[in-house]
This record gives C-alpha cells, structure tokens and sequence, in this order.
C-alpha cells in the first residue's frame, strides 16, 4: 500500500510523525483516523495490520505517534490525556485541510477513550470503534499505582510502560481526574463498535460493559476471545478486527 510520512503540529507547538496510508490506484470509501495507545506508537504492527486491511478494503487511514512518543517531538512528561486529545483533535484538522476530514474514528486503549472524548468536536465523524478501552480516564493510574506517593510527593516520578522507563508528573494525576468520560459516552451521537477482549489483563472487560451500557443505538460490541490487550499474541486477532470494520463502517460512511 502507499505511504507517506507526514508531519503536522501537536498541542504544544511539537512537530508530530504520521503516515498517511492508502489504497493503491483505488476510490477512497473514507479517511479512519487511528490513536494508539498509553505510551505506544503508530507502528505497532497490530495496528499496522489494522491499516493495511482496511487500505485493501478501499478505505485511507491516518495514524500518528502523540506527543512525546515514537518519531514526535515533544516531551512525554509534558503530556496529558488533554494534550492527547488536542493531538488528535489536530490530526484529524490536518486530514480536513489536506484530504478529507475522517468519517471513522478508531481507538486502541487510551486512543479509545480520547476517540470518545472528542468525536463530537468533528461534525464529519460518523462512527467510532475502540478497541480495549478503559471507560474513564482514571483507570490509566493503575499502570503506576505503586509510585502514586512518589509523585505526590516529589511532583514526579519514573515508571516503567511496557518495560520502558517514562516521567509521569503530578499534572498527569490532576488532569486523568478532571474528565466525564460517562457524559461524553452518552451524548456521543455517533454509530459506535465496541472491541474487547474478555481476557484483557490491562483493562478489564467491565470497561467495555460500562461503555456499551451508557451509550445510545447504533451500538455494537464485538467480543475478541483470547486476544491480549495489545492484540500482539495471535496476529489473526488484529486482521479480524480489521475485517469487522471495513464491513461495519461501510454503513455509515
């Protein structure tokens, strides 16, 4: 599939990394826009496999490293789940201004919860898919619940996301608790597709209960039996995710 690589400007003024992917001689059906994860990136290969599926379905997909993550500039400690949406609420501008705004909105853990949170900023947004979402945003302090003290205390502390060491601040903690994810949720006026994995050790399949619960109809919720949070272990879970979206968001396109 073409690529390109694309930069476009974050919430505080950095240069962030995308690629742009797309069907090779085929119409565009729509732009997705994809979020990755808490302290992950946009190359991922579930997510890249995300992407190529979709691409071989006629549809175009942006995704993007937030940041302070990946090839962005920027520093991670800086950053917030505020920051994270203005990222996203820019990267679906730059897609708006260059191509064409993003019809459909994809989510994986963190990104999902983001998704929801600002979908009804882009009037071209028709449908939002998360895939292993927590429900609110404070559910990410679990991850580093044993230096809560510490950055309390200090006003920092470094901990370890998937085995990499990371700065989280104290304006990370005051700003997770400062969002109505639920409120968000039920006013979302958006078609909706719920992935989650009931085994997903990281974030709960409550979560997923929660979300489909307080939203409104066209909602759908696809349970992804077996697969682990980032979706890494069977590559076969990542290419049903995929599939399910190309069919699924064909109806609102």
């Amino acid at each position: 599939m073409p690529t390109e690589k694309i930069e476009f400007t974050g919430a505080f003024g950095d240069r962030l990394s995308a690629k742009l992917d797309w069907p090779d001689g085929g119409q565009i059906k729509s732009w997705v826009l994809f979020a990755h994860g808490f302290s992950i990136g946009k190359d991922l290969k579930p997510i890249r496999t995300v992407s190529r599926t979709l691409v071989a379905n006629n549809y175009a997909m942006m995704r993007f490293d937030f940041t302070g993550l990946g090839e962005s500039g920027g520093d991670f400690s800086d950053t917030n789940f505020s920051s994270n949406c203005v990222d996203l609420r820019n990267a679906a501008d730059y897609l708006r201004e260059h191509h064409k705004a993003p019809c459909v909105m994809i989510g994986h853990s963190f990104g999902g919860t983001a998704a929801l949170k600002i979908a009804d900023e882009i009037p071209e947004c028709k449908a939002v898919a998360t895939i292993g979402s927590p429900c609110d945003t404070t559910h990410i302090v679990h991850q580093f619940a044993d230096k809560l003290e510490e950055i309390e205390e200090e006003g920092e502390a470094k901990v370890l996301l998937g085995g990499r060491p990371f700065v989280i601040k104290e304006q990370f903690l005051d700003d997770v608790g400062s969002h109505d994810i639920t409120a968000k949720i039920e006013s979302l006026g958006r078609a909706l597709m719920i992935f989650h994995s009931p085994q997903d050790a990281v974030v709960g399949i409550k979560n997923a209960a929660h979300i489909y619960s307080k939203a409104r109809h066209p909602k759908s919720f696809v349970s992804l039996n077996g697969a682990d949070h980032l979706l890494l272990k069977n590559p076969m879970d990542a290419e049903y995710v995929a599939h399910v979206l190309a069919a699924w968001a064909q109806r609102y396109i």
